[in-house]
């Protein structure tokens, strides 16, 4: 896998962490800790914080630039989240269903070239266990009503084709 690769690989995960950190940040800012699914919200939270630190490392000991995108994915993860609980728990989860069904896909098809390539073990077993915390994630929001929230198909298409561009974008910006 050429350096190129790799890096692209590392900033588009990287930013991605960091965008699902703000995007609980804004749900709980709206919802507190009185929300209904707070302590969910809370424990991905923290999980989602750690990916995040694990890349912020994995960024500077390896040389990758962040995207230049920060300052927007920080806005925007904010305001979806927010935005979402303002919406109710059930859109709350319904954003996390979303999110996560992109990064599962995502991470799903970075394994897929680490495997081809036969290269960064120890980041394809990050990267693994990332996906695993992050589909648990996505089955919590839908045991917690995800696709309860108003207009759920719309909703959920929404943010997933949201994800889909910020992946795309942040991989080259």
């Amino acid at each position: 896998m050429e350096r190129d690769e790799l890096h692209r690989m590392i900033r588009v995960d990287q930013a991605g962490e960091f965008g699902a950190t703000r995007i609980y940040e804004g749900q709980l800012a709206v919802m507190g800790d009185r929300g209904p699914h707070s302590a969910e919200i809370r424990h991905m939270a923290e999980q989602e914080k750690v990916h995040r630190e694990k890349f912020d490392a994995l960024m500077a000991e390896r040389g990758v630039r962040p995207t230049a995108l920060h300052p927007l994915w920080s806005m925007a993860g904010y305001a979806l989240g927010a935005g979402t609980a303002l919406l109710g728990p059930e859109a709350a989860m319904a954003c996390t269903a979303a999110v996560e069904e992109e990064i599962d896909k995502h991470y799903s098809e970075q394994l897929d070239r680490l495997a081809e390539t036969n290269c960064e073990p120890e980041l394809a077993e990050m990267i693994d266990k990332f996906r695993e915390e992050e589909r648990e994630h996505r089955d919590a929001a839908l045991a917690h009503g995800a696709e309860q929230a108003p207009a759920y198909p719309l909703l959920s298409g929404a943010i997933r084709l949201g994800c889909k561009i910020a992946i795309k974008v942040s991989e080259r910006v």
